[in-house]
């Protein structure tokens, strides 16, 4: 069997990072993990070739070669994944689907003409399918029963060799499935449940054992969407990790997302800094406590989230953080109340959306039982995105709220600034690798920085002020900020695409409101 593993395009958002990645010739941040890994969990008698559509098309020959195509797609690609699955058709091509989207919105993938759906996770649902191939089947739907949850214990090691490693930047790992919080807006604990489940310390170890082997040496994002989840699990694993990373002369940076009680246990952020953890992805949502109460996310209310922080960036991690605008009951203002948060807890990188309903979530549910989801509007969900049902304030004030924050958020010069003092008090790395001359990738993405920022933009003064502040005050992490300064290159040109296109979508939104009104007035006057 001659397999076709297809990975859809990723539209323009706020993690495509186009400007970052020309700065070091690199085609896409992550690779597509969910498809090595089911590469692995099939027979591996069968055939392989894995085609990133972020990275470049199928060819001719490559659709010829296959008997079989399978795609695997979150719900920002789904444009694409629906289109890939008639390209394949039309092709006389068997198409099997599976991942987070077609487990969520099944129906969309075989009214696209999918022949097999391959749902929830694919250590349980994958052997049913190949059961089915082998017995001739060319058709079929294949779930978990009664939400079973597969151990991961016995998880394979991806096929890392299949993927173009040349072309990403950091490489995706995975320890651990499930979130053990209930945040109302949330599709994790749907698609993986709350019960964290985790990989053994050995297994792991055994997969960065096979990315040295194929000549990895960049960072590696460890893509538990909470990996504190479970504290003690995750323990043994960093004491085994350190051991390894020492041996291996530190050959990774590894960067991962978390919850904030991550602060709490000092004991488990050593523990990373010394696995050389150099940064955290925390979804803080909202300063508002009331916002954080009624979404359910209690976690994030059981302490100062501007002193776990402050914690955590003293500890030697890097904080990027997730926003929110848009929770029911929100009081006007909360974009300036985001920004001020920012500024004040020194976060350089946040992620900042409208709150979107995402399908079969807690808050997809309520609204849908409420009848407020705008129909229609659950397609790329991003950071460019109108909210996708009606809430409690007006729409277009939110929008606008939004926009105004996000623009001030990556105003060149707050940014900056704010970087700056990010790392004057982030503690500095525990461990440091062997020193290297640095490659000619490296050598141009510097200069590029430094003629933007240091010498074409009004930026200029302030840059050269905070890079020599920092060498001078903090000297361990002048590296790593001068990245994060690079960052905002991406972030520049991002925060002009939010908001003609939010602007864009607010017009069609006014202009749709507008005809129901006269509609309704038509209305009710023909009945008068």
């Amino acid at each position: 069997m001659r397999v076709l593993l297809l990975y859809p395009v990723f539209p323009k958002t706020f993690w495509s990072y186009e400007k970052i990645l020309e700065l070091v010739n690199r085609k896409v941040l992550l690779p597509p993990l969910g498809l090595v890994t089911v590469a692995a969990i099939l027979p591996q008698t069968w055939e392989f070739k894995l085609v990133d559509r972020n990275v470049r098309a199928v060819t001719e020959a490559e659709w010829e070669w296959a008997d079989l195509v399978i795609m695997s797609a979150m719900i920002v690609q789904k444009g694409d994944l629906l289109e890939q699955i008639r390209e394949a058709k039309q092709r006389g091509k068997l198409v099997a689907v599976g991942g987070p989207y077609p487990t969520s919105v099944p129906d969309e993938a075989q009214k696209a003409g999918a022949d097999f759906l391959i749902l929830d996770e694919g250590e349980i649902t994958l052997p049913m399918f190949v059961e089915a191939i082998e017995r001739g089947d060319r058709s079929g739907v294949f779930r978990a029963e009664n939400g079973e949850k597969p151990d991961v214990t016995t998880t394979p090691i991806p096929r890392f060799d299949l993927l173009e490693l040349d072309a990403y930047d950091s490489m995706s790992i995975q320890f651990s499935r499930g979130c053990p919080f209930q945040c109302e807006f949330c599709d994790i604990i749907v698609l993986y449940g709350r019960k964290p489940r985790t990989k053994t310390p050995q297994q792991l170890i055994a997969e960065l054992d096979r990315l040295y082997e194929l000549g990895w040496r960049r960072s590696i994002f460890m893509v538990d969407d909470n990996f504190i989840g479970n504290k003690r699990n995750v323990k043994l694993l960093l004491k085994e990790l350190k051991v390894w990373m020492a041996e291996h002369q530190y050959p990774f940076a590894f960067t991962t997302e978390a919850s904030v009680d991550l602060a709490q246990d000092q004991e488990l952020m050593d523990l990373m800094v010394e696995c050389r953890f150099s940064s955290v992805f925390l979804g803080i949502e909202t300063p508002d406590e009331d916002s954080l109460s009624m979404t359910k996310k209690f976690q994030n209310t059981r302490g100062s989230l501007a002193d776990a922080v402050d914690t955590i960036i003293r500890s030697g991690i890097r904080i990027l953080a997730g926003f929110i605008i848009g929770f029911d009951g929100e009081e006007k203002g909360a974009g300036d109340r985001i920004v001020r948060f920012a500024e004040q807890t020194t976060i350089p990188t946040t992620t900042f959306a409208m709150l979107q309903a995402l399908p079969n979530t807690a808050l997809w549910h309520r609204l849908a039982k409420e009848g407020r989801l705008r129909d229609g509007k659950d397609g790329n969900i991003n950071q460019t995105t109108l909210m996708n049902f009606i809430p409690t304030r007006p729409l277009e004030d939110i929008a606008r709220e939004y926009v105004e924050a996000f623009w001030q958020i990556y105003d060149p010069k707050k940014y900056l600034d704010r970087t700056y003092r990010h790392f004057l008090i982030l503690g500095a790395p525990k461990v440091k690798p062997p020193a290297k001359l640095p490659s000619w990738r490296d050598l141009r993405a510097l200069a590029i920085v430094c003629w933007r920022q240091g010498v074409k933009r009004e930026t200029r003064w302030m840059f050269w002020h905070h890079l020599f502040s920092i060498m001078r005050r903090n000297p361990a992490v002048w590296e790593h900020y001068l990245i994060v300064c690079a960052h905002n290159e991406h972030f520049i040109e991002y925060r002009q695409i939010v908001r003609d296109q939010i602007e864009a979508q607010l017009a069609e939104f006014k202009a749709e409101e507008a005809r129901l009104q006269a509609e309704a007035e038509r209305t009710e006057k023909a009945i008068a």
